[in-house]
């Protein structure tokens, strides 16, 4: 049974229309042909390096790439993850590894959680359709800790990587539990997978057999879409996810614009004892408002969940906005110092880094 708190209004529930998920908030623009040809095109690209690279795909001579990658080595450092650290996590605290994007590694109440994974090179169909990561990935997936559970926050290509999927199957197989979206649940069988537990918003699932070691799943709202090829779009739900262990809570966004849901979940779950809340690819705001938070809407996310500390992702790993690589921490934190909010409870991580929360 879901905890029993005051409501500040009726809880959403996903909605659906002619067999397709659609925008519950009523907030939808999604973007014409024309709107995704201004943007690609024509909208002014920020994501220049050190000033004077202005795009980090445009140049192709050795001398230029080394320059790129000395940069981003400067400012985007990747770390090795502690394996040790990662092997004997404290048990009266929530330690968390950023893996870049969404992909987080949270260890809690003895349980690991993975959250969106891919530690692939790229994000899309194939490598040559794809999104290539600014920097490789900090791990793979034979150099995890055992990973007990994986939430899925929506299918596309940077949130669900097949090729890590695969790798999670093939180490962890029946020992692992997958927490997806509903009408997900195919695409996992596909691969392999087995112990899939699909939902929808405001669902939850307990596991009997492991009640003393898994704490509970409850799939939670987001505003956002679906679509991994021309045809699919939006027949898979999206959303967060909120897990309640013995003694911690903790939240993931996955990705998602700025909507009442998320009041909902704080007011029916919080207070949080820690989010995961995305913070990039937010320019421009005329076509990625709906679908994607600012750094400031991401504040205001922390406080409506009531979290005690949050991680900022989705930034500095793929291509996906076009403000500068970044921006985001920076606008975050411009954007907690407006509110008096102190720079260590919304923080962010260098890749491959560990960070325990007490």
């Amino acid at each position: 049974m879901a905890d029993s708190r005051e409501e500040s209004d009726e809880l959403q529930k996903p909605m659906k229309v002619n067999g397709r998920y659609v925008d519950p908030w009523g907030t939808t623009n999604f973007p014409s042909k024309t709107d995704v040809f201004r943007w690609m095109f024509k909208e002014k690209n920020e994501r220049g390096i050190g000033g004077g690279l202005k795009d980090l795909y445009r140049f192709k001579t050795q001398a230029s790439s080394f320059l790129i990658c000395y940069e981003l080595e400067r400012t985007l450092p990747v770390l090795t993850p502690d394996s040790k650290a990662l092997s004997s996590p404290p048990t009266d605290a929530i330690q968390v590894t950023w893996l870049g994007h969404a992909t987080v590694l949270v260890q809690m109440d003895n349980v690991n959680i993975l959250t969106d994974p891919n530690l692939n090179t790229f994000a899309g169909p194939s490598k040559s359709l794809g999104m290539k990561r600014y920097r490789p990935p900090p791990c793979k997936v034979d150099e995890l800790p055992v990973i007990h559970a994986v939430c899925i926050s929506h299918d596309h290509y940077d949130h669900l990587d097949v090729k890590s999927v695969m790798a999670l199957n093939q180490r962890f197989g029946k020992d692992l539990f997958w927490f997806v979206p509903m009408g997900l649940k195919n695409w996992m069988s596909e691969c392999g997978c087995q112990n899939i537990i699909e939902l929808e918003w405001w669902e939850e699932a307990e596991l009997p057999e492991k009640s003393q070691i898994f704490p509970k799943f409850i799939f939670t709202p987001s505003q956002h879409w679906c679509r991994r090829s021309l045809t699919d779009r939006n027949k898979v739900l999206w959303g967060s996810w909120t897990i309640i262990g013995a003694r911690h809570r903790f939240f993931f966004a996955g990705d998602s614009g700025y909507c009442r849901g998320f009041k909902q979940i704080g007011m029916k779950y919080g207070p949080f004892d820690f989010a995961a809340i995305p913070i990039g690819a937010y320019k421009p705001r005329w076509f990625l408002q709906f679908q994607h938070v600012d750094p400031a809407e991401a504040v205001c996310i922390h406080e409506d969940l009531q979290s005690r500390h949050s991680l900022g992702i989705h930034w500095g790993t793929f291509p996906t906005g076009k403000e500068h690589y970044l921006d985001p921490p920076k606008d975050l934190k411009e954007a907690l110092k407006s509110k008096g909010i102190p720079d260590s409870c919304f923080f962010t991580l260098k890749h491959g880094e560990t960070k325990v929360i007490k």
